[in-house]
Parts: structure tokens; sequence; C-alpha cells
């Protein structure tokens, strides 16, 4: 992998607002490392976004500053939660006699004769390893080969994972990265269409004689309303 830079400028923080530079196109940022005082700095926000997406966090970089250049990892990026554009960057100064240790990505290639010829499909359980070695050895990608994946039965594991020399991956060895699912079944294809029965309504316990006792209750609701012609007859002799 060619070399990859980027300029940046030492940046007073206590003058330098972030929001205002941000404004200006540029972004605050800090380097540190091992028995290191931290420093603020400034970056072309174009810039690091263009060496972002080339190096991400798994390359060397050389960091051009006023008083030299430094050899960095980019350790962390804070992001907008909302736009997703980066608003401050972490950059960790590393030592070229030091082992360092870092997640790298996987990059799968090569074609599994299960998934092309078997209509299987491919289950990545992991996309990264940590990896510690010499920063001089640090690779950008580690390639997983899946063409040994040849059927469902097979898989491959952290311990079948070739590695530079100079390289030691730290995960577990027996973990799976991928593996090849079978095709479902049509039986199993069927039930995944059968729609769901409505459930039915249960019935009243008392059903029709509940409604009839219903009705009659109503009944004797309405009679009780209005008064007989005996009732109003007694009642007017009364008065």
């Amino acid at each position: 992998m060619e070399k990859i830079t980027l300029k940046a400028e030492i940046r007073d923080a206590r003058k330098e607002k972030n929001n205002r530079l941000r404004e200006e196109g540029k972004l605050p940022a800090v380097i540190y490392g091992k028995g290191k005082e931290s420093k603020p700095l400034t970056i072309s926000a174009q810039e690091f976004e263009k060496v972002y997406r080339e190096a991400g966090q798994s390359a060397l970089l050389d960091l051009i500053l006023p008083g030299g250049t430094k050899k960095v990892l980019i350790q962390d990026v804070s992001e907008h939660p909302v736009r997703g554009n980066a608003e401050h960057i972490d950059f960790y100064e590393v030592s070229m006699t030091e082992k360092i240790t870092t997640a790298v990505p996987l990059k799968f290639v090569g074609e599994s004769t299960a998934v092309v010829d078997q209509s299987g499909t491919l289950i990545t359980n992991k996309d990264e390893v940590e990896v510690e070695c010499l920063p001089v050895d640090l690779p950008h990608e580690i390639e997983v080969d899946i063409s040994v994946l040849t059927d469902f039965e097979k898989s491959i594991h952290v311990s079948d994972i070739k590695v530079p020399e100079g390289v030691t991956i730290k995960d577990e060895i027996e973990e799976t990265i991928v593996t090849v699912e079978p095709p479902r079944s049509e039986e199993e294809l069927a039930e995944l269409e059968e729609p769901l029965e409505e459930a039915e309504m249960p019935e009243s316990e008392h059903g029709e004689e509940g409604e009839e006792a219903e009705g009659e209750a109503k009944e004797g609701e309405e009679g009780a309303a209005e008064p007989s012609e005996a009732e109003g007859k007694e009642e007017k002799k009364e008065e």
C-alpha cells in the first residue's frame, strides 16, 4: 500500500472554537501516544474524508506537522449524529519499534460452490479481527478465501486465516468467521406462505337464551315507563 499523508496544524484550543473551525471547512483533532503529551490540531475536513476512505482505522498515516512528520493511526472518529460527517478526530502516534494492537478488516475473496451451485446463503459472523504486530507489519486488510466452502458442513474459523509474517491474531481461534446456510426446503417455504388463521370469536355462554332474556328485560323496562289505564284512573280519584 502506498504511503498515505495528511497535513495538520497546531491548534490553540483556547482561542479557536470547534464550531467556527467546522464552518471554515476544518476539523478539530488531537494527537497523543504512549508517554507523549496530547496536542490539539486542525486538519482539512475535505482532505481527511479522502484519506479516511482510503486508510480507514487500520493503516498507518504520515501526519505532517510544522515540527516534523509523525506515524499515526486514526484512533477514533466522532461523527455528527444526523449527518454522519466527521466532527473530531483522534490520532494515535505509534513507535515503529513497539508492537501495537488494533482491528483489521477482513476481505472475502473467491467463490463458494455451496453458494453458487447449491443456492446457499453466505453468513459472515465477523468482518474484522484484532491483531498485534509492529507498525511496519500492519496489514490494511486480511483476505479470507471462501472457495473452500464447497458444502454446508464446512466453515472458516479464526484459526484458518492466513496472516503475514510478524502478525498475530488475538481473537479466539475457535470463533467462526464465515459459513454457508442451506436454502429452505419446500415444506419450510410452504409454512412461511400459509396465512395465519383468524381466531374464532367465542360464543356467549347463554347463547339464544341470553338474547331472549335481554329482550324481555327491555320490554319490561318499556312497560314500566308508561303507567296502565287503571293506575291512571286511581290516581285521578285520589286527587
